[in-house]
């Protein structure tokens, strides 16, 4: 995490792009997700009875009795990033990466609604005394990660060709280091059956997508009034 934070973010000073009081309540939006769904999803992991984050995948904190606070959660946020896609569209279009990120930064958020509105099955003894049991939503369910999993190391990618072009070296390589850290820590946590790793993959892929945002909120300046 040192490198991450030690990596020069600093850009040439680039011209402002006018936006509306929409446009930036759209982006402000997309900025408050990432820090919103992973506090929330941590406040669960780490205190919700039965629930252990190296054998459960956070998708089961949507089962229980409790399991609509998680619900809940992946929805407003997949809003909020719905919302904040069609911000980075009206910001970034028809500019280098205005076409592609902020698409597959809706499938991120169209995904965690799904996540949301079809539930998991119950895995591993969560919840506690609820049978393993395959259903219909649960199969609905498992198309979310993989979806969201794609979009988020196509939208990286997009990204960091993005301010590769407009010359923002760091920002360019802080892109390819999060999709890079979401693979392998992905891959780990299959190969040795430790969902933390997974879930550290996620924190950083849903806080790059919110701190990009901020970037391109930050860039821009009112629009003129007439």
């Amino acid at each position: 995490m040192t490198s991450l934070t030690t990596t020069p973010l600093a850009a040439p000073a680039l011209p402002a792009v006018s936006a509306d009081r929409t446009t930036r309540t759209l982006l402000a939006g997309g900025v408050i997700a990432g820090p919103l769904f992973v506090t929330v999803v941590l406040a669960q992991a780490l205190t919700r009875d039965g629930f252990d984050p190296r054998r459960h995948p956070l998708s089961l904190l949507g089962l229980g009795d409790l399991g609509w606070i998680q619900i809940a959660d992946f929805v407003l946020a997949g809003l909020l990033f719905l919302g904040a896609a069609v911000g980075l569209r009206r910001a970034l279009h028809p500019g280098r990466g205005g076409t592609w990120g902020p698409l597959l930064v809706g499938v991120i958020g169209l995904s965690m609604v799904w996540a949301g509105v079809f539930v998991a099955d119950p895995y591993q003894g969560y919840p506690v005394g609820v049978p393993e049991q395959a259903t219909w939503h649960g199969a609905l369910h498992n198309i979310a990660p993989a979806l969201s999993g794609l979009a988020q190391g196509a939208a990286c990618l997009v990204m960091a060709r993005r301010y590769a072009g407009l010359k923002r070296r760091g920002w360019a390589a802080y892109c390819v280091i999060t999709m890079v850290a979401g693979l392998v820590l992905n891959h780990a946590a299959m190969a040795v059956g430790d969902f933390r790793l997974m879930l550290a993959g996620g924190v950083i892929a849903w806080l790059w997508v919110s701190v990009v945002i901020a970037d391109v909120l930050t860039g821009l300046r009112p629009a003129a009034r007439h």
